[in-house]
């Protein structure tokens, strides 16, 4: 008698060694039965909160946690792990995520592998919440790479080796706080230092008094006047900065392109670029744009934006959030193919609960694990 599609999935993965993740209190999304004795895949998730190893100050606001929801979709005893990271700043919350994944039903679709169909539908539940489609996205990646026994840098094509660097953020603080960050990041090898406030020039300097390293800088939309601006882009460029992010709010569409076209140094798009429609339009505006997982509503549409912003000659960055080791492992299968890597999120927390992508001599280490790499922390799987 022919094996089945079910027994053959099965005789696979067990000799693989997957073993099934513990479900655990998890929350669990409707239509979770099978049909026929067919395989449907399962989802369950729950919040949580990181807790941040450091005060965490942007141009915008001052935190030192992030809500995150961790999810799970189970598939013949194959689980893959998800993230939605949701600084508040960006409008998502524990309960508006929990509202939307309690909407999605992937008991719907029989094949994990149809990515775009089933994601297509997923962004099409509602408006908004990229964070909590991304938590989808990315655990569905996870589970169809282990499925395939294929890291997703292999199922893309990406050659590990080319990782680049991660900067490390310097959060806004005093001089005496500021340098002893920096001192504590001496194995990183680019520092991205967060700016947008009246003390900005202190901060550099109390930084280049104990270090020459490379440096960027983010004004996250906190500065206001183009010409000052500039002239601080300048004053920066003068000071050993690779590139600036986001010198004026993200509507001053116009204001933005007359600094990119006179500044010294590349101007990357991170709030003004959010999903693949913004990459074209940032064309002119900004000089490349700051890819993010939670922004891009996940894995595939960030994958698109990368190549779309290719093909149109502009610069790419790959960044983050403050994330779990499993929203950081998803994004550096990225990184070969980005200029610049800012994937230092798990770095800053202190209660991470997987383990994953790696920063080893400040280099990027991608894990050679099926799917994103990520593994609970207490759990193989």
């Amino acid at each position: 008698m022919a094996q089945s599609r079910r027994e053959w999935i099965r005789g696979n993965l067990l000799a693989s060694g997957a073993l099934l993740a513990p479900a655990g209190a998890w929350r669990q999304s409707p239509g979770v039965k099978t049909a026929g004795g067919t395989p449907r895949m399962r989802l369950t998730f729950r919040p949580y909160t990181l807790q941040l190893k450091h005060v965490f100050t942007v141009a915008v606001n001052s935190r030192t946690t992030t809500p995150v929801v961790l999810t799970e979709i189970e598939y013949d005893g194959i689980v893959g792990y998800g993230e939605a990271s949701m600084p508040p700043y960006l409008g998502e919350s524990h309960d508006t995520a929990t509202a939307f994944l309690s909407k999605v039903d992937l008991s719907r679709f029989a094949n994990p592998f149809e990515l775009e169909s089933i994601l297509e539908t997923i962004d099409g539940l509602a408006p908004g919440n990229p964070a909590a489609k991304a938590s989808v996205d990315i655990a569905l990646h996870d589970l169809v790479g282990k499925l395939v026994k294929q890291p997703w840098y292999n199922i893309w094509g990406y050659d590990p080796k080319l990782a680049p660097v991660t900067t490390f953020t310097i959060g806004i603080d005093t001089p005496e706080v500021v340098r002893q960050k920096t001192r504590e990041a001496a194995e990183f090898k680019v520092l991205k230092i967060k700016l947008g406030r009246d003390t900005d020039k202190a901060m550099v300097e109390a930084i280049r008094s104990v270090t020459d390293r490379p440096m960027s800088g983010d004004a996250n939309q906190g500065w206001t006047d183009r010409q000052q601006a500039l002239d601080m882009i300048g004053w920066l460029k003068e000071r050993g900065f690779l590139y600036v992010e986001q010198p004026l709010p993200k509507e001053r569409v116009d204001d933005l392109a007359w600094i990119t076209e006179r500044s010294p140094l590349p101007v990357i798009g991170d709030e003004g670029v959010q999903r693949l429609p913004d990459v074209r339009k940032a064309l002119g505006v900004y000089t490349g744009v700051n890819i993010k997982l939670m922004k891009s509503t996940g894995m595939r549409e960030a994958q698109k934006m990368l190549q779309l912003a290719r093909g149109l000659g502009m610069k790419v960055m790959l960044g983050c959030m403050t994330e779990t080791s499993c929203g950081i492992s998803a994004a550096s299968h990225l990184s070969p193919m980005v200029d610049w890597a800012d994937l230092d999120g798990a770095l800053l927390i202190s209660n991470d609960v997987f383990d994953g992508t790696k920063v080893i001599d400040g280099k990027v280490v991608i894990p050679n694990r099926p799917g994103i790499g990520a593994v609970k922390l207490g759990a193989r799987g």
